[in-house]
């Protein structure tokens, strides 16, 4: 599944280098599909905490659709232009509205790689893109990324990475690749999150029973 958070539509150059991933994870078997998380209708987070405790969010809008998606995929691209040194509004919006999922990290066991076109920081964002995909449970394949202040050239090349990333995507998904340094991480989020939720096992009721129901593994 590949998620492009660029308001520029098909004019994107990320939207390109996600297309690009997406072809190499086609290319290579996988069923795809990509969303313009720009032209979805997705309300701030207001930080009520009812998905905590309820395990469902009080806005309904086109949100849920999404989550349905990202929780169903096995694997995913995301993807943010640079601006103002990070993801564009509407990418955070989205990932505002994830709480729960990283409480109870439930992106685990999905394989998933970042896109990002910048003038000369585009690594801004693939980093943090990758570190949040990390805290959510998520092994991350790698990331591209185009300097668009370097010509067309430079873009041109970001595609081909792309499509081979995309590729790798789908072998990692495929063959439950180990990557023991993320692994650590994630076994290190995992008890930080479970010592979290158990404090406030009175209010995250849901959160609480999730964790419960896997004896805390």
């Amino acid at each position: 599944m590949g998620i492009c958070a660029s308001p520029r539509g098909s004019k994107s150059t990320t939207l390109k280098l996600v297309q690009s991933v997406l072809d190499g994870a086609k290319a290579s078997g996988a069923k795809v599909e990509l969303v313009d998380v720009c032209k979805q209708k997705i309300t701030y987070c207001n930080a009520c905490q009812v998905c905590f405790k309820k395990g469902e969010c009080v806005h309904k809008d086109d949100f849920q659709g999404l989550y349905e998606k990202i929780l169903a995929s096995d694997g995913m691209v995301w993807g943010s232009p640079n601006y103002f040194h990070s993801v564009t509004a509407q990418m955070k919006t989205m990932i505002d509205r994830m709480a729960d999922a990283v409480h109870c990290q439930l992106l685990a066991g999905k394989y998933c790689c970042s896109v990002a076109c910048g003038g000369n920081n585009f690594d801004q964002v693939t980093t943090y893109l990758d570190a949040l995909l990390l805290n959510f449970g998520a092994f991350v394949s790698g990331s591209v990324g185009a300097q668009m202040s370097k010509g067309p050239e430079a873009l041109q090349e970001a595609e081909k990475k792309a499509f081979l990333l995309g590729r790798t995507l789908v072998e990692d998904a495929s063959t439950r690749r180990d990557y023991p340094e993320q692994r650590a991480m994630h076994e290190a989020n995992r008890k930080y999150f479970q010592k979290l939720v158990k404090t406030n096992k009175e209010n995250w009721e849901h959160e609480y029973e999730y964790w419960d129901a896997l004896n805390w593994r």
